[in-house]
C-alpha cells in the first residue's frame, strides 16, 4: 500500500524527501510539486507495469504538491490537470513534469492522425502514448572533481555534437561510437588535448523531440534544438552499457574531460519549446499553464521571436525560476562549467522588448551557485529588435558574427578592408570595450554548427540544402564563401586544392591568433565537408558525422601549431585591449600605417607587430607580396605559404598568413 502526505510546494519537480511522523519514525519518499495558476485540480499519476495510479495533489495557491512513500527508482509519472474556464488544460492528456530529471517516450508524430492524440482539443485519453517523467538515482562518485574555472584568457572552445564527433571513429569500440562514453574515451580525450583546446561546447544534450514536420518527412532534429525536458539527459547518446544510465554516463564523460583539464559548456535552449504553435501537439508546459510559460498577445496568439512557433515568457516569475533551477541543477548535479544560450535575446525580453537589465539577468548574476560559470550568448533572435550584439550584461561573452563576416569578406572576397580586419583581429573593441568588458567577451568564430564548415566555406559559392526537404529555401544566404572556381569537393585540380588550403590557413590563423575567445568547429581542423549543406540541422547521417577516414593531417598540424603559438604570445594571454604599447600596425614597407594606408582598398596586405618580438604578415591578395620587415632579425615560426627571404625583404605567397619571431626568442 502506497503511503501519501501533503508534501511541500518547493522544490518543484520530484525530489527525495524524508518525513518524520509523530513517533519519530522516518520515512523516505518522493515529494512532487507542480506550478499551475490555471488549474482547479491536479492529479499525480504513477505508472506501474502500464497500470496508472492517480493521486489527488494538495494545493497551496498556484502550487500543487504531494509526498509519496516507498517509490522505487524507475517509477514513471505525469500529471492530469483540470483547468478553470477558458484555459487549455485537458485532464485526458497526461502532462510531462517540466522539472523531470529523466524521461521515457518519444511520441510518433509522423502522420496527422498520430499527432491528434496530443492535441488539447482531442477528447481521447493519451496516457499510453505520452512521454513520462522517471524517478532517477542521481548518486555518483565524482572522485573529488571540482570546477576547472579556466581563465577566459586561456580558453579555446571546440564546438561539437556528441553523436557526430565519434559515430565514424573506427578505432573506438562500436558500442560506444556516437555516445557520451565515446566522447569520454581516452582516444578522443587525447586527441582534444593534443589539439590544444580547453573547453568543449556541446550541442544540446537535453531530452528533445523531433518536430512533426520533420517526422512527416522521415527526418530528425539532429542538432537537438527542439527541447522537451530541459533537466533530462538525451537518451539517444547513451551507450546502454550494463551498470550505467544516461545520466551516469553523462557524468562520467564530464568527469573524464575534467580530469584532462577540459571544461564542458552546454548549449541550452531557453527561448522556445518543441510544443511550437498553439494548435500543435502538447506535452508539458502549454497544458500546465499556457499563459505563464509562453508570450502571447491580448487575443491569446503566440508571439514568435524564435521562428519555432512559440517564445518562452521569461518575464514571468515561474518561468524564470524554472530557468534558474535548471542551470543550478546542471552545475551542481552534473558539474557543468558553462552555458551557451541559443537565441539569447529572448532571455532579456520583458515587455516583450529586449531589456539588457532584465530580471533574469539580474537573478543569474546574484545566484551564488552560478558564479564560476562561463556564460555565452548567441545575441540575436528573429523578433523585433532581436539583434543585440554587444548589449548583454558584463558576465556574458557573446558570439561575434561581425568577426565571422568581416574575416570571410577579407580572405575569401578579398575586400581589402584592412581597418575592418584589424578591428576584428584586435578584439572588436568598438563593440565590447565598455563597462569594464574585456576582449574575451568577443567569442570569435569563422564557422559553427549553423552554416558552412570551413572546408565548404572555401568549396561552395551556393548552399546545397535540398536534402532538408525545403527546396533549398532554408539556411543562410549571406555566407561570404568562395569555391575557388569549382563548386564542390570532388575531382579537384591540385592548384584549386592548394588555393583552398591557403584560404583555410588564413582564416584559421586569423581566428586562433586574434584577441578574444576563439571557437573552433569540430572537424574544421581536418577538412570535414557537409557537401555544401549550410543548415544540416535535420541530417543525422554521414553529411554531419565527422568523417575521420578523410582526415587531412596537414590541416591538423596547422591547427595545433597555431594554438600552440597563441599560448606563446603575451598579448593573447592577458585578456587586455591592445594599445600602441604592445601592438604596431605596419604597412608592407614596415612603416606605421597612415590614414591613407588604412583606406587603400588595393593594398590588402599589412604587418602586425605584437609585443615587439612577434610579427604577423598578412597578404590577402591573389598575388605575391613583398614585405620590408621592421628592424631586427626575424625567423618564421608559422607559415601557411611560401616565403622567400633576402635580409628583411621578404616575398610572401598569395593568401598568406605568416607568423615570425625575433631570433633568440624562446619559442
Amino acid at each position: 500500500m502506497i503511503s501519501t502526505a501533503a508534501g511541500k510546494p518547493y522544490p518543484l519537480g520530484s525530489s527525495i524527501e524524508i518525513l518524520q511522523d509523530n513517533s519519530g519514525n522516518k520515512k523516505v519518499g518522493w515529494n512532487f510539486a507542480l506550478f499551475s495558476s490555471c488549474a482547479e485540480n491536479v492529479k499525480l499519476c504513477l505508472f506501474f507495469d502500464g497500470q496508472e495510479l492517480p493521486l489527488e495533489m494538495y494545493q497551496s495557491g498556484a502550487f500543487w504538491h504531494l509526498w509519496v512513500g516507498e517509490l522505487p527508482y524507475g517509477t514513471q509519472y505525469g500529471f492530469r490537470i483540470t483547468g478553470q474556464d477558458n484555459t487549455l488544460c485537458n485532464p485526458k492528456k497526461l502532462m510531462l513534469d517540466p522539472y523531470a530529471k529523466a524521461v521515457i517516450g518519444k511520441p510518433d508524430l509522423s502522420r496527422v492522425e498520430k499527432q491528434q492524440w496530443f492535441l488539447l482539443s482531442d477528447p481521447r485519453d493519451n496516457a499510453h502514448l505520452a512521454p513520462k517523467g522517471v524517478l532517477v538515482d542521481n548518486q555518483f562518485d565524482w572522485q573529488g572533481d571540482k570546477p576547472l574555472a579556466t581563465p577566459w584568457a586561456d580558453t579555446i572552445i571546440y564546438e561539437l555534437h556528441v553523436k557526430g564527433f565519434t559515430q565514424l571513429r573506427q578505432d573506438l569500440p562500436e558500442a560506444i561510437r556516437g555516445t557520451y562514453a565515446g566522447l569520454a574515451h581516452p582516444t578522443m580525450i587525447t586527441y582534444l588535448k593534443e589539439l590544444g583546446i580547453s573547453a568543449v561546447e556541446i550541442l544540446p544534450i537535453n531530452y528533445h523531440l523531433d518536430e512533426p514536420h520533420l517526422q512527416e518527412k522521415g527526418l530528425v532534429n539532429y542538432w537537438g534544438y527542439s527541447p522537451l525536458a530541459m533537466f533530462a539527459v538525451e537518451t539517444a547518446y547513451w551507450s546502454g552499457q550494463t551498470g550505467t544510465t544516461p545520466l551516469s554516463e553523462f557524468k562520467t564523460m564530464v568527469r573524464a574531460l575534467h580530469q584532462a583539464g577540459i571544461e564542458v559548456i552546454l548549449d541550452v535552449v531557453f527561448n522556445h519549446s518543441v510544443e511550437s504553435e498553439k494548435h500543435f501537439p502538447t506535452f508539458s508546459q502549454r497544458g500546465i499553464d499556457d499563459r505563464a510559460y509562453y508570450w502571447q498577445n491580448a487575443q491569446g496568439e503566440y508571439l514568435n521571436a524564435t521562428g519555432c512557433g512559440n517564445t518562452l515568457n521569461l518575464a514571468n516569475d515561474i518561468t524564470r525560476r524554472w530557468v534558474l533551477d535548471c542551470l543550478i541543477y546542471w552545475v551542481e548535479e552534473c558539474h557543468i562549467d558553462g552555458f551557451r544560450f541559443d537565441l539569447a535575446t529572448v532571455l532579456g525580453r520583458e515587455t516583450p522588448a529586449f531589456n539588457p537589465q532584465a530580471r533574469l539577468f539580474a537573478e543569474i548574476a546574484q545566484e551564488p551557485r552560478l558564479q564560476q560559470c562561463k556564460f555565452i550568448a548567441e545575441p540575436w533572435d528573429i523578433g523585433e529588435g532581436g539583434y543585440q550584439v554587444g548589449n548583454f550584461p558584463h558576465y556574458f561573452a557573446e558570439w561575434n558574427d561581425r568577426f565571422r563576416d568581416d574575416l570571410c569578406r577579407f580572405w575569401l572576397w578579398k575586400s581589402g578592408e584592412l581597418g575592418g580586419f584589424a578591428q576584428r583581429f584586435a578584439g572588436s573593441s568598438e563593440i565590447y570595450q565598455k563597462e569594464d568588458r574585456k576582449p574575451h567577451h568577443s567569442v570569435n568564430f569563422i564557422t559553427a554548427h549553423d552554416g558552412f564548415t570551413l572546408c565548404d566555406l572555401t568549396s561552395y559559392n551556393e548552399k546545397h540544402n535540398l536534402a532538408n526537404g525545403e527546396q533549398n529555401r532554408d539556411g543562410r544566404n549571406e555566407n561570404y564563401s568562395y569555391n575557388h572556381g569549382i563548386e564542390g569537393v570532388e575531382n579537384l585540380p591540385e592548384e584549386v586544392k592548394y588555393q583552398r588550403f591557403l584560404s583555410c590557413g588564413g582564416l584559421l590563423a586569423s581566428l586562433l591568433l586574434a584577441n578574444g575567445t576563439p571557437m573552433l568547429l569540430a572537424g574544421d581542423e581536418f577538412g570535414h565537408s557537409q557537401k555544401g549543406n549550410n543548415n544540416a540541422y535535420c541530417q543525422d547521417n554521414e553529411i554531419t558525422w565527422l568523417n575521420w577516414q578523410k582526415f587531412q593531417p596537414h590541416f591538423v598540424e596547422m591547427t595545433k601549431q597555431l594554438i600552440a603559438l597563441r599560448k606563446q604570445i603575451p598579448s593573447l594571454q592577458r585578456d587586455q585591449w591592445w594599445t600602441e604599447e604592445n601592438v604596431q600596425w605596419r604597412n608592407v614597407q614596415g612603416q606605421l600605417m597612415s590614414v591613407a594606408d588604412w583606406h587603400n582598398p588595393h593594398s590588402k596586405a599589412m604587418q602586425i607587430q605584437l609585443d615587439e618580438d612577434w610579427l604577423l604578415l598578412i597578404n590577402a591578395k591573389a598575388e605575391l607580396q613583398t614585405f620590408l620587415l621592421p628592424d631586427g632579425k626575424w625567423e618564421v615560426v608559422y607559415s601557411g605559404a611560401f616565403v622567400q627571404m633576402q635580409g628583411n625583404l621578404w616575398a610572401v605567397n598569395d593568401l598568406a598568413f605568416v607568423c615570425c619571431t625575433k631570433k633568440g626568442n624562446d619559442y
